[in-house]
């Protein structure tokens, strides 16, 4: 899973992007700290996979992980190559959904490039510029798909509908992704807001709670998906040592760290689930996979084999491992199943796949 975190200059991505990462980009008190687009890598915390290794005491435990893109900044004209326009919209189109980054934290010492502390105008700003880069997309497919009618290109005629659909929406102001396609049906038209996003409000320890329960309301309105997080309280506690973090928590009162909020929105958003590896001598595993995917495809998530030459799978769910506490148990109880080609895996499947090449 690739997310591309975006935002105005100065709203504090990437300080957000290191304290999940732990990657070392710059952040700095100036717009376009952020040039080439950060890259890390974090690990999507499950406690079912620390329960799986509690269990088994295998030598590793492999977590899942999402790859984040600290993207540059975007200011208002960046679909006509105002800042790092072009540059910035390339960028995000190569990702598999967005984070918008906002700021409510006010703070004379950082600039912010539009004055004043307005969540909602610098995600209309935002979007706005996306809308307008995504038209000029969808005017240029349009003029080929002209050229792709008269020469009877196969599904030229299909693919003119679904323009034609996409560029009303956009004139109307509404993203790509409410026209109902899939991502398969509109990925040659290489369209920003066709993405998937949710939004993360950068707060402070003592926000504004009226500028924050604006920004709350909007976004219900919308039935999106808000995370709230400070991301200079991130950045401590990622200094912080293991043994440290939960008495750290608990003393701010929350139940979950800025990572683990922003996984669990990315897996919402996505619609992906868990399934796990488990009970060899090397390590114990945890998978992400689309919801409705088979068997198969999530083998062929281990290894493009397994996936080509997959027999069967063996799968127990999570809860009857830790019920039962071993394999041998749930075989003598008949909860081990031997699923075929056509089994939907479940979130918290623990799965052993035959396969041969």
């Amino acid at each position: 899973m690739e997310i591309g975190i975006v935002g105005l200059p100065n709203v504090g991505k990437s300080t957000l992007f290191n304290a999940l990462t732990k990657a070392g980009a710059a952040s700095s008190n100036y717009p376009f700290t952020t040039i080439a687009p950060n890259v890390g890598v974090a690990m999507v915390p499950d406690k079912r996979l620390d329960a799986l290794f509690d269990l088994f005491k295998p030598p590793k435990k492999v977590a899942s992980y999402i790859k984040f893109v600290d993207i540059a900044g975007l200011v208002k004209g960046a679909s006509k190559g105002e800042g790092l326009g072009n540059k910035f919209l390339a960028n995000i189109r190569e990702v598999d959904a967005i984070v918008q980054v906002v700021r409510v934290f006010k703070n004379p010492d950082v600039v912010h490039v539009l004055g004043e502390v307005e969540p909602i105008r610098d995600i209309e700003v935002i979007e706005t510029e996306l809308l307008l880069a995504d038209i000029e997309t969808v005017d240029k497919a349009l003029e080929k798909n002209q050229r792709d009618l008269k020469a009877r290109t196969k599904d030229a005629e299909e693919k003119k509908v679904r323009l034609e659909k996409i560029k009303g929406l956009l004139a109307d102001g509404k993203p790509a992704r409410e026209a109902g396609y899939t991502i398969d049906e509109v990925r040659d038209f290489n369209l920003l807001t066709v993405k998937p996003v949710f939004f993360v409000a950068n707060t402070s320890e003592q926000p504004d709670e009226e500028v924050l329960g604006k920004l709350r309301e909007y976004i219900k309105t919308r039935g999106a998906m808000l995370v709230e997080i400070s991301a200079k309280i991130e950045s401590e506690i990622s200094e912080l040592p293991d043994e440290e973090k939960a008495g750290f928590m608990k003393d701010l009162g929350e139940e979950y760290t800025g990572l683990e909020k922003m996984a669990i929105a990315g897996y919402q958003l996505l619609d992906l689930i868990s399934f796990f590896t488990a009970g060899s001598e090397d390590e114990v595993r945890a998978w992400s996979l689309k919801r409705g995917l088979k068997a198969p495809q999530a083998a062929g998530r281990i290894h493009t084999d397994f996936e080509k030459g997959f027999i069967r799978a063996e799968v127990y769910s999570f809860a009857d491992i830790m019920q039962h506490k071993e394999e041998k148990a749930l075989r003598e109880k008949g909860l081990i199943r031997s699923e075929g080609r056509e089994y939907v895996m479940k979130d918290g499947d623990v799965c052993f796949f035959k396969f041969n090449v």
